[in-house]
């Protein structure tokens, strides 16, 4: 697996400059999906980003409007696992989503107020806005590979001298396993959400966060807190980021208050190497890890997010996956230690099979 995506072709470079001039709000998944209405580009004065405080209106899904969304079906009982299975470098799956349009809408952390928010970027569920449910979502359509993920990814939108600058094709969403016992991995429960980093962090916060990988990549720059300056002008180079998300879940919530406190990353087991889910938090989940990439290279001094600077990167995720394929990918894949791409199929272990048919489906 290469270590880090850089390259873009000259064709996409035009795709992506003709995407650019679409501007805020044009962006459609596809013939067969309706685009989002339109969207005026929020001024510098309007949407300057949101602070994670409690939200004037609960979610649809919180019966009482106390921020909590328990989960249907909760997880008692249970207990990190410890156990270290037989190494396995790799266990891990894609889901290649793509744009599929902007909006200042964060279902999340501001339901049913449309235009709450900074201008965010939204990939896989092409009806994700404001007033986005569990249910509103798994009626949706879907700009990822697999017609099974029905998921809403978003971020921060990146924008160039005020436009917005939008990845083009699929982008990679791994599925990894963040914990050494990767066969306790368990799929997401149906409805978890949660939002990773935060819009008001520091420099110094987004450096130390657990979920930093190598932050803004651009040419041979690597490990920028804030976007570079300038990059090598050329078709083959673009603006990368990695983040992790946390990977290990109370067993109880689908959403608390803070969109936060019901998810944690792993810690290091005393006296080992091993990373396991601290107990207020036993149910290991797959990792998911952004890898997006931004065609923009040459003089980016004008280039900065809709949140505010470059460590006001964040990242929200509502799962609308259907249960029985996102089951079949995370035990073939994660909990098989295999490397797969979005058919759950590893190249360097056809032996293994894929767990999806050539159209993304279950067989």
């Amino acid at each position: 697996m290469a270590r880090r995506s850089k390259i873009i072709s000259g064709l996409l470079m035009s795709g992506a400059l003709l995407v650019t001039s679409l501007g805020v709000g044009g962006m459609a998944a596809g013939a067969d999906s309706a685009p989002p209405s339109a969207h005026p580009m929020p001024s510098t004065h309007h949407h300057q980003g949101h602070t994670m405080a409690p939200s004037t209106v609960a979610a649809a899904e919180d019966r009482d409007g106390d921020g909590t969304i328990p989960a249907k079906s909760q997880v008692t009982g249970a207990k990190p696992a410890v156990k270290a299975p037989p190494h396995r470098y790799f266990h891990e799956f894609q889901a290649n989503c793509s744009v599929t349009h902007t909006r200042p809408d964060d279902p999340i952390v501001y339901p049913g107020q449309p235009g709450k928010s900074h201008d965010h970027t939204f990939m896989g569920n092409t009806t994700t806005d404001a007033h986005s449910t569990t249910d509103s979502l798994k009626r949706g359509n879907t700009a990822c590979k697999a017609p099974g993920d029905k998921s809403a990814y978003w971020m921060p939108t990146l924008l160039k001298a005020g436009q917005p600058v939008l990845p083009v094709g699929p982008q990679v969403i791994y599925y990894k396993a963040g914990v050494t016992d990767y066969t306790s991995v368990r799929p997401f429960p149906e409805g978890l959400r949660y939002v990773v980093g935060s819009p008001t962090q520091s420099a110094d916060e987004f450096r130390r966060h657990p979920g930093f990988v190598e932050g803004w990549e651009c040419g041979e720059s690597y490990f920028n807190v804030d976007i570079p300056k300038n990059c090598p002008t050329s078709a083959d180079t673009q603006l990368n980021i990695r983040f992790q998300a946390p990977s290990c879940w109370d067993g109880k919530n689908l959403d608390t208050p803070d969109h936060q406190s019901h998810m944690s990353y792993p810690k290091v087991k005393a006296g080992t190497n091993d990373n396991i889910c601290p107990a207020s938090h036993p149910v290991a989940v797959p990792m998911i890890e952004f890898k997006m990439a931004f065609p923009v290279n040459g003089d980016l001094s004008q280039v900065k997010l809709a949140s505010g600077t470059g460590h006001s990167f964040h990242y929200d995720f509502f799962n609308a996956w259907d249960p029985a394929t996102l089951k079949a990918l995370v035990d073939h894949c994660v909990v098989g230690g295999l490397q797969c791409n979005a058919r759950g199929y590893d190249e360097t272990h056809p032996e293994a099979g894929a767990a999806l048919d050539e159209n993304y489906e279950l067989p």
